[in-house]
């Protein structure tokens, strides 16, 4: 058994690896790290969520198998909140199912629609599991460059233009991690007509739906018109509630994609634990004033962020949602990198941020920054951060002559 498995091969190695051992050998040496790397919410999950699932957990017969399409009550929970926020009415039968949060859906439904060889559209940069769940699936990516700088419709129709054989799926995820980026309704009605003009799946990523900051809230791709010919759309509960370590989200639009990925779920799973699932619906169909909290912590949290690292020389462009400032990084530190950068942070700074280039090759030059710290921690991280911009051009020195770290391929949080 001296050959790695074939899945296994076909997984880079985690390019977060040394900043996490730095990280760990840090706070081992009793260091103050300011964590910013993972997006993890640091939050707790609203009261009367808890209570709720406290209550179910009390009753015996909610300690037995569920039901992996979910139970039948979150299921209309979640098309009253599509029907609400989007004016989009779903059938909880046909057109929903529950998911081990929005990663889990992803991966599943990848498994359950793809041959080996299909071709399949991906952001660059992204969320891991957007290409890796295809990788592992037998896929082969092609990336499309996203972000303010590039035209995504220009190169997504180049990518068609140029893929043999014709490309399977796409994978869009507005509002973007790591790179913060929304769209509009326009935007999806072009790629929804362009997607059914070449009969392209859409699978969308709308985990940060309800983390925006201005007055916009983002849209569903499902708000087009046809939109459920071709499209599915995830979700999720962990960064709108808090919920990250409930693992719960959402599968909805297209029946037939539906249907093929709770055909691939009843083999795999039985569903979340049912308390949990009680308890989200709770939280979809309960007061929605706790959602607007959250939103408004991250929003003093980036502001704090934005303004501090202005004041230590490295002006940001503001994130209009999501939990993450995608960072440039500095002028004088663009020649090492964004992995050996991060490395720097954390030594000179005691800040621990995500290498752009975890998230795919056009990550690099970039840093994703969490809002996963309170306001006086921000501060802080800020203030160490301006103490070591202050000495840059002695540490630019010591690092450019030092081997660079390897770019390697994105796996990450």
């Amino acid at each position: 058994m001296s050959e790695e498995f074939y899945r296994i091969k076909r997984l880079p190695p985690y390019v977060f690896t040394e900043v996490n051992a730095l990280k760990a050998k840090a706070r081992a040496a009793g260091r103050d790290v300011i964590d910013l790397g993972m997006g993890n919410p640091d939050g707790p999950t609203p009261p009367h969520i808890v209570a709720k699932l406290v209550e179910a957990v009390q009753n015996p017969r909610t300690h037995g198998y569920s039901v992996s399409r979910g139970i039948t009550g979150l299921r209309r929970a979640c098309s009253a909140y599509y029907a609400r926020r989007f004016g989009v009415e779903l059938d909880p039968e046909r057109e929903v199912i529950v998911t081990l949060g929005s990663k889990e859906g992803l991966a599943n439904l990848a498994q359950a629609i793809t041959a080996p060889g299909d071709i399949v559209l991906v952001p660059n940069p992204c969320y891991p599991i957007h290409a890796f769940g295809f990788i592992m699936a037998g896929a082969s990516v092609r990336h499309v460059p996203v972000g303010t700088e590039f035209d995504f419709l220009g190169e997504l129709k180049k990518a068609v233009q140029h893929s043999i054989p014709a490309p399977l799926a796409i994978v869009l995820n507005f509002p973007a991690n790591p790179t913060a980026q929304t769209v509009d309704l326009d935007f999806y009605g072009e790629i929804v007509a362009f997607c059914r003009r070449y009969n392209i799946i859409v699978l969308s990523d709308l985990a940060y739906a309800e983390i925006y900051f201005d007055d916009n809230p983002p849209p569903s791709i499902l708000e087009v018109p046809g939109a459920r010919d071709i499209a599915v759309e995830f979700t999720s509960l962990s960064k709108t509630y808090s919920m990250a370590g409930w693992r719960i989200g959402f599968a909805v639009g297209n029946a037939r994609l539906i249907a093929a990925l709770a055909r691939v779920k009843s083999y795999l799973d039985y569903g979340a634990f049912t308390p949990i699932q009680v308890a989200a619906t709770a939280a979809l169909n309960g007061p929605q004033d706790c959602v607007v909290k959250i939103r408004e912590r991250y929003r003093a949290r980036r502001d704090v962020l934005i303004d501090g690292l202005r004041q230590a020389g490295w002006p940001l462009p503001q994130p209009d949602a999501t939990m993450f400032a995608w960072a440039p990084i500095p002028v004088a530190f663009r020649g090492i990198g964004s992995l050996d950068f991060s490395k720097l942070l954390l030594e000179r700074a005691n800040v621990a941020v995500s290498p752009g280039i975890g998230f795919g090759e056009y990550g690099e030059g970039f840093v994703r920054i969490a809002l996963v710290e309170n306001g006086q921690r921000l501060r802080q991280a800020t203030r160490n951060i301006r103490a070591f911009l202050s000495g840059r051009n002695d540490v630019v020195e010591l690092r450019r002559g030092e081997p660079h770290s390897p770019r390697l391929a994105p796996e990450a949080v």
